[in-house]
């Protein structure tokens, strides 16, 4: 990576993005070693997490995360999930959140000189077109490693620099003997979770959203 040490950062993570690529590399990521690690690369001024719950759910195991997010050191925005009937018949479940990070990223960007993208969806490339025009630089974080990559190639080549997160992996993954079985985590109370110096597991396959529309 490549960072001046006088650069105002922004992270901005698309949080259903980011579990499937650290998921597809067979790790899980430890957020607080990942705030750390950018906090040494410059001037760290936000780091933003998106993710849409399902609200209607009594339990999911990506709220403990979201509220130790929220208690150390990142912003979150979230919404509620859509369901809704396909033309086949289908359930479906909405949980796009492409237009609250590029609002606020453009926003933002009058206030920092890098952005960093956690996602590798080719959507983006319009929003790192736009931010480069402003002056800004921005690197996209995703993965060549698995196939088919996880990162569009449209997206790869607008971005001034590509991180594979593959090659974050010693700096950011978390030690699996620290991850807490799911029914200590159900049984625990919600202040335990967010106020716990330990990470918090990331939600599981069950919790994975479709982004179809």
């Amino acid at each position: 990576m490549h960072f001046y040490s006088d650069e105002r950062i922004a992270l901005f993570i698309d949080g259903a993005n980011l579990y499937a690529t650290a998921k597809a590399l067979g790790f899980d990521i430890d957020y607080k070693r990942l705030l750390a690690l950018f906090r040494k690369q410059g001037r760290l001024v936000r780091a933003l997490y998106y993710t849409a719950l399902a609200e209607e759910q009594e339990y999911s195991s990506i709220r403990p995360l979201i509220d130790w997010l929220d208690y150390n050191g990142y912003t979150m925005v979230t919404k509620p999930t859509k369901e809704f009937t396909d033309s086949l018949g289908r359930r479906k479940i909405k949980g796009n959140m492409d237009i609250e990070l590029t609002v606020d990223a453009m926003r933002l960007s009058r206030t920092v000189d890098h952005i960093v993208l956690f996602s590798g969806d080719g959507d983006f490339k319009c929003l790192v077109g736009a931010l480069q025009q402003e002056g800004r630089r921005v690197s996209v974080v995703s993965t060549l490693q698995t196939q088919p990559p996880m990162v569009a190639d449209e997206l790869r080549r607008q971005a001034d620099q590509f991180v594979d997160l593959a090659d974050l992996e010693q700096f950011i993954c978390r030690d699996p003997a620290t991850r807490p079985m799911r029914n200590d985590r159900m049984t625990s109370s919600r202040r335990d979770t967010y106020r716990s110096a330990a990470e918090p597991v990331p939600f599981q396959e069950q919790d994975d959203l479709s982004e179809e529309v």
